[in-house]
């Protein structure tokens, strides 16, 4: 999913593009220091295995934690509608 959003950029703004995908693997290799600091996906539902974090200034980064392992599901722009990832993840 990253590379579709740095593809797209990179056709109007290859800079930007940089400069985006730098920003979010930046956020995403944070993770490797206390990656529990970030809310569960949906709040005070520890059943999901999916917690969020936002990249400003619209990205958000939904990820896993499985022992000491740091799972990137997905990278999610929020101009755009998710809502179907939560209904999915609600009924699994």
């Amino acid at each position: 999913m990253l590379t579709e959003h740095v593809y797209f950029l990179a056709t109007v703004n290859p800079e930007a593009a940089k400069r985006l995908q730098t920003r979010i693997m930046e956020a995403i290799r944070s993770l490797e220091t206390m990656p529990e600091r970030y809310p569960y996906l949906e709040p005070g539902d520890r059943r999901s295995p999916y917690r969020k974090m936002f990249v400003p200034n619209q990205y958000l980064v939904l990820y896993a934690v499985q022992d000491e392992t740091v799972y990137v599901e997905y990278v999610l722009d929020c101009r755009r509608d998710y809502g179907w990832l939560i209904e999915k993840e609600l009924t699994l």
